[in-house]
């Protein structure tokens, strides 16, 4: 009966495929997940150490805008790990409650974590191109890359007996993002 309904009123719309995405709404769950992140972890830090920090300081210091920092800061306190007391009558003053610095400790060990199996990966994927190096017979090679996934590379590089060099008839050991890959002149 609908369909004829809306046939005799739209019949231009039958001849059009249509598909319906529905997707379930987890609008009461988004108060129960809390998931917190490094710029958290950056908050709660900068709280602790300067409980009269302004939210302009805070975004600065996470590298993120204002607003950011606004909805950081509001979470945080919904969930009690920080709380806001009027300093004076445009300022505020930051209190970390206990809750929140248990949530700063778990998010530095997590933190650490990371970095180490971050750590982990990279310097394996160097070792594994720097077998591949020696296994082809150079033993020295040039960089091009930087940051930390460079700079493990290039320790592991003198670890392991590769000279860097600046020499261009050496292979490069290029880094992109966290892979490195060997060029040769050879193509």
């Amino acid at each position: 009966m609908v369909f004829n309904i809306i046939h005799d009123f739209f019949p231009a719309l039958i001849l059009l495929p249509v598909r319906f995405i529905i997707q379930q709404l987890n609008i009461g769950m988004t108060d129960n997940l809390f998931k917190a992140s490094e710029a958290d972890l950056t908050i709660l830090e900068h709280i602790e150490r300067e409980p009269d920090t302004t939210q302009a300081s805070l975004a600065e210091k996470v590298g993120v805008a204002v607003g950011t920092v606004n909805w950081h800061l509001k979470r945080l306190i919904a969930k009690g790990y920080v709380k806001v007391k009027r300093a004076e009558r445009k300022k505020l003053r930051y209190i970390i409650t206990p809750e929140g610095i248990a949530l700063r400790a778990r998010l530095l060990v997590d933190f650490i974590q990371s970095s180490m199996e971050m750590y982990r990966l990279v310097r394996e994927r160097s070792i594994d191109a720097i077998k591949e190096l020696k296994k082809m017979g150079f033993p020295k090679a040039r960089m091009e890359g930087n940051g930390e996934v460079g700079e493990i590379l290039k320790l592991t590089c003198l670890e392991q007996g590769i000279e860097i060099s600046d020499d261009t008839s050496a292979p490069v050991l290029r880094v992109v993002g966290l892979k490195i890959f060997i060029e040769t002149g050879d193509k």
